[in-house]
């Protein structure tokens, strides 16, 4: 089972969409696949086309241990565990808790249906419930803007992820870079690239992910622009970044 979290401190770049997609794109492809949303703002839970009721458990329950992880899932295509506008109050909730840290990686444990990917969205903070996913992930997935700041704040992220790979888990490790919303009329977004490239090499994924309005439109209609609108450049372009994620593991595994 790989654990996947899509961390990015910035808003905006994409973290959700990607989360979503790749996660369509792997079950596509016979994959077991669970989407756990971590963000208050319940975007990605919103985006699979969950509407939560009054009383439904959510992440939020599973954090605070009122709720067993298995009844708080949404089963589908790809499972989902949901989030909702309670999960802001964790932070003020857990502080007190020993081990506040390993919450989210425990009741992964506790699992019963077997998954080949969890991939955990993250919140715009590197708040608890972002060192939750962190400690209970594999491997880490950044999300970059195509836009002028794009770098601000990346040399601060990575030393968080390091921070947590020394105190907490030493098995995390940066899978990769993705750059997002990458116009090619634009003479910014291919500088970005290669200011991108050159910080990261390698970890930086050879797909990018245009701008393209049917991956802004899918959310609305609760779907992933993969099942939205299939044959656009922003489905074509998911289909092929699930294709690298899964070579890396490939790679990495061997």
């Amino acid at each position: 089972m790989q654990v996947i979290a899509f961390v990015n401190q910035k808003g905006g770049v994409g973290k959700t969409t990607s989360c979503l997609n790749v996660g369509a794109g792997l079950s596509r492809k016979g994959k077991r696949v669970l989407l756990i949303d971590t963000d208050p703002q319940g975007n990605l839970t919103i985006s699979t086309g969950i509407h939560l009721k009054d009383g439904e458990p959510t992440v939020h329950e599973v954090l605070k241990g009122s709720t067993n992880i298995n009844d708080a899932i949404k089963p589908g295509a790809y499972d989902v565990l949901p989030a909702d506008i309670m999960l802001s109050g964790a932070e003020i909730e857990l502080a007190s808790v020993p081990g506040r840290e390993m919450i989210l990686k425990e009741a992964i444990g506790e699992l019963k249906k077997p998954y080949d990917y969890i991939l955990i969205d993250c919140p715009p903070s590197l708040s608890l419930v972002t060192i939750n996913a962190l400690v209970a992930a594999n491997a880490v997935i950044v999300p970059l803007q195509c836009e002028f700041l794009a770098l601000e704040g990346i040399t601060d992220l990575i030393r968080n992820i390091n921070l947590i790979k020394k105190n907490f888990n030493p098995a995390l490790e940066l899978q990769g870079v993705v750059l997002t919303m990458y116009d090619r009329r634009n003479n910014l977004s291919q500088m970005v690239e290669d200011d991108v490239r050159s910080f990261f090499g390698k970890k930086v994924y050879n797909t990018v992910i245009p701008r393209n309005v049917r991956i802004s439109e899918a959310p609305s209609h609760g779907k992933p622009v993969l099942l939205y609108d299939f044959k656009c450049p922003g489905s074509q372009a998911y289909i092929s970044l699930t294709g690298e994620v899964l070579k890396r593991e490939k790679e990495i595994a061997a």
